[in-house]
Parts: structure tokens; C-alpha cells; sequence
């Protein structure tokens, strides 16, 4: 770990038309060359991504967009793909110039609004053109905020980013715990980390690594094993840990040797609380009751790793629902930021934990799926209810434990 994952930064998105001067914003923002500037517009195909810390704030993800009021068919997938930062930004910057703002900005404005995002309109190029007070007045009055600057000549830049600390949730960096908040001070986190083909020689997973940090952070203890040592590692220790966390592929040997009395659940199930809404996936997981035979079944990760051996996407994880469900079914898989426009084909979505993901890309998703009437779950959800375990899973979480009780009772 080098830096900061990005699941954990503040993802601050950069929008407006073609050449009015967006990658060159950044680059004065970031005092760096990220994005390519060129007279011509649509330089910007893709959206650009740049990590940072921003003092006094902390680590945050600019993201770069195309200019959407592109042409054509490169431009209409230009617009798909700035489309879709809107449903992972934290923050939002709508750059424009003085005089342009028009209904392609209030359509900008609009998305943004629309997903309660905090919003900073920059008129940019006032070397050029300056900002009449009357068009600033009239955003501010809607709840934008407003600065003028000039890219080119630097003006006005240290105004903008003092603009961004302002704008950014003010808890964002303290208000979420991974599994800390389950472990009180002084005491033992056991972590049950599998050792397979798809962690890298020298390297852990992403969920594990931010479950250890998360600990230290906590003023709490972890304690690191495999799950062929767990045994002797409960034996090893004066009195029960607080907490055993598991890789959720290894849940059935995890739960066998784990006392009764001792909460467990898995690193997967951690993250779904910490990337999304763990009650709504809970909810989403009963899908699995009304899965038949030729049912689609969508499995979405959102990091782009190479499939290797018994992948828990693409093998494990149909393999144990197929089981479950006793009937053929079908298996979808998307990965990274290709997240189906149309969900009616699938009966039932699997996410991963999101850990290269933020937070509002997944709780986006799963408002789209609650819209479209899709249940949607997560891995460390479907496995341990595959498995006959998902109550025990739950045990740590009270509030989505009376979840499912609720909805057990209804069916």
C-alpha cells in the first residue's frame, strides 16, 4: 500500500462543455501536467482520474471528464462514460465562462442536484471575459457555490480550492468505521486470510489490508492466520477475541472451528456495510428465495483482475447458488465501471465488496436496482446464505440481523 485506496477518498468531479478549459483547471489545481490541454476541443475521451491529498482536507480523486456536448458516435460514448461519474461523485464543479452558463450547465446542475451533491460552479477564463455579478447571484441563490478564476494566468485558483474544503462533507474522513467499531480498545480482531492464487506474492487483499489499518486506528489488536491455523490461534489466546473476520470463501471451516460465543462474519460483509447499505443488501439477498431454473444472475465486481482458477465470481459463486437453488441458472459477469444500464434481463445482482469502488458509486447502484425492482446482494451475503450460516454472519450487525428475522418471519 502506497497510498490512499480510493474507496477512501473524496471523489470530486470536474464537468462542463468541450474546451472551456476543465484539464487545464486541474492541472492548476493539482500544480501538475494530469491532463492533456490542447485548443482543439474534445482533447478528453476518457475521464481522468487524479489522487491527492488537498490540505487541510485529506486524500481526494479528482476526476477529469470528456466535455457531453460531444458529436457523433465517439462523442455519445464520450457521454456514457462522463455520464457515469455522476454516480460516484462526492463533490461537483461545473467549469464554464462567463455569459455560456445555458440549459446544457442547468442539465449538469440538474444531475448533480438531483443526487444531492455539493456543487461549485467556476467561471473560467475571467482573463478573457468577466463574470457579471447578477449571474453569480442567481446560482448562489439555487445553493451553488461560485468563483471566478483564470487557469491560464493562475488568478483566483487558491479561491477555488479554499471553495472545495468548503464544499466537502465535513465528516467524511471520520464518520465511518470498516470493523474498528465492533472491536473495543485493547481488544482481539482475529483475521482469517486465505493465502490463493488471486492475493500476490508479497501483497494482501485490499479489504484485509484496510481491516488492519482500521484496528490500529482503533486502538484494538488483530491477530493474522490462515484458516488451517485457526485452531491453534483461538488456543494461542488468554480469552476469546472480540471479533473473528474471514475471508467469505473460507466461511464453512471458519464457522466449524470458531466457538458459538465468539461473533464472526467476513471481511466481504464488513465492506458491504462500509461501501453501501448492508440492510438493503440483506433485504436483497432474500432474492435468492425466488430464483427458478433459466433465471439471469448478475455478477458485478468493480476492480478489473485477471480470473484466475477457481474465481469466486465466475465459479464459486454460481456453483454454490446453482446448488442452493437446485435448478440451472445463468451467470452474467461485469466488471470495473460497466454496471448495465438496462437491468431487466437479470432476477438477482451479486456485488462484490466494492473496495476499489466509493461508497456513493455503490449506494447509486443500489438505488438504481431498487428502482428497477432488482434484489441486489453481495458476495460475502450470498455465500454465507448459500452455506446455511447467514444468521451467524449477521450476528455482529443487530440492526440487519432484525432485518432478515423480519422479512423471515413475513415469508
Amino acid at each position: 500500500m502506497q497510498s490512499t485506496p480510493k474507496s477512501l477518498r473524496l471523489h470530486i468531479g470536474i464537468f462542463g462543455r468541450r474546451n472551456v478549459g476543465k484539464s487545464s483547471l486541474l492541472n492548476a489545481i493539482t500544480r501538475q501536467q494530469v491532463s492533456i490541454v490542447s485548443e482543439h476541443a474534445g482533447t478528453t475521451t476518457d475521464p481522468v482520474e487524479k489522487p491527492m491529498e488537498l490540505l487541510p482536507l485529506g486524500p481526494v480523486q479528482f476526476v477529469d471528464t470528456a466535455g457531453v456536448d460531444d458529436e457523433g458516435a465517439l462523442g455519445e460514448l464520450r457521454i456514457a462514460r462522463t455520464k457515469a461519474v455522476f454516480e460516484r461523485v462526492d463533490l461537483g464543479v461545473i467549469v464554464t465562462e462567463a455569459k455560456a452558463w445555458g440549459a446544457f450547465e442547468e442539465g449538469l446542475f440538474k444531475e448533480l442536484q438531483d443526487r444531492k451533491v455539493p456543487t461549485l460552479v467556476v467561471f473560467n477564463k475571467q482573463d478573457l471575459q468577466t463574470v457579471g455579478s447578477e449571474e453569480c447571484a442567481a446560482l448562489t441563490d439555487r445553493g451553488a457555490s461560485v468563483v471566478s478564476v483564470s487557469a491560464a494566468t493562475g488568478t483566483g485558483i487558491l479561491d477555488l480550492r479554499e471553495a472545495l474544503l468548503k464544499l466537502a462533507p465535513g465528516d467524511f474522513f471520520d464518520n465511518r468505521r470498516l470493523v474498528s467499531d465492533l472491536v473495543p480498545p485493547g481488544e482481539i480482531a482475529v483475521m482469517v486470510v486465505p493465502i490463493d492464487k488471486e492475493a500476490p506474492k508479497g501483497r494482501l487483499i485490499l479489504p484485509q489490508v484496510m481491516a488492519i489499518r482500521d484496528l490500529l486506528d482503533g486502538e484494538s489488536m488483530s491477530l493474522v492466520c490462515q484458516e488451517r491455523e485457526l485452531k491453534r490461534a483461538l488456543a494461542s489466546l488468554a480469552k476469546p477475541p472480540a471479533l473473528v473476520v474471514t475471508d467469505s470463501q473460507a466461511f464453512l471451516k471458519v464457522a466449524a472451528d470458531v466457538p458459538k460465543t465468539v461473533p464472526m462474519t467476513s471481511f466481504s460483509i464488513l465492506m458491504a456495510r462500509f461501501q453501501g447499505d448492508l440492510v438493503e443488501q440483506v433485504r436483497g439477498t432474500m432474492g435468492i428465495e425466488r430464483l427458478k431454473g433459466g433465471d439471469t444472475v448478475l455478477i458485478a465486481e468493480t476492480c478489473s483482475h485477471h480470473p484466475v482458477g477457481e474465481d469466486i465470481g465466475r465459479v464459486k459463486i454460481p456453483r454454490w447458488l446453482t446448488q442452493y437453488v437446485g435448478a440451472k441458472l445463468n451467470f452474467a459477469n461485469v466488471q470495473g465501471r460497466d454496471f448495465p444500464q438496462n437491468l431487466s434481463p437479470y432476477q438477482l445482482i451479486v456485488h462484490c465488496g466494492n473496495c476499489t469502488g466509493n461508497r456513493r458509486e455503490m449506494l447509486s447502484r443500489l438505488h438504481r436496482c431498487r428502482e428497477a425492482g432488482i434484489p441486489m446482494t453481495n458476495y460475502g451475503l450470498t455465500i454465507a446464505y448459500s452455506l446455511g450460516i447467514f444468521e451467524r454472519a449477521l450476528a455482529p450487525f443487530p440492526e440487519a440481523l432484525e432485518a432478515f428475522e423480519l422479512l423471515k418471519a413475513r415469508t
